[in-house]
């Protein structure tokens, strides 16, 4: 052998080598294409799902708001009526304690067969004071 043949023999070789790279590289390349693609896919999903879940929080933000307000009407409403119950309820209080509706009382408990005693009890007044106001009806 001489040196034109050595010196083919280690061109093909070399030849051969950067052949072999460049398949490897291609190889790696394609590989590297892959995975860019499929974290490409995965970051579109991910949006889509962040997307999802901030229109999802902004309507439940929305609807939290919505029944913030109306429970604060209820609660407006609720105290407008407790209001108005006080109201009846003293007014129910005065008529009950005044003199005419205890007359009332006594007079139609007197009907019923009630004793002086029973009334005395049932309207807070001294039995003293029902007979006095039975003897006025009479």
């Amino acid at each position: 052998m001489n040196g034109y043949s050595t010196l083919i023999i280690f061109l093909t070789v070399s030849e051969l080598a950067l052949l072999l790279l460049v398949v490897l590289f291609f190889s790696r390349l394609r590989r590297s294409e892959e995975l860019l693609s499929k974290l490409q896919k995965n970051q579109d999903a991910l949006l889509k799902k962040l997307d999802f879940n901030a229109r999802l929080e902004q309507e439940l933000v929305g609807s939290f708001q919505r029944r913030q307000t109306e429970l604060a009407i209820l609660d407006q409403k609720l105290e407008e009526r407790s209001t108005q119950l006080e109201k009846l309820v003293r007014k129910a209080e005065e008529i009950s304690r005044s003199p005419e509706f205890l007359r009332q009382i006594i007079v139609n408990g007197t009907r019923r067969g009630q004793s002086p005693q029973t009334l005395a009890k049932a309207t807070g007044l001294s039995l003293d004071e029902v007979q006095l106001i039975l003897a006025q009806k009479g």
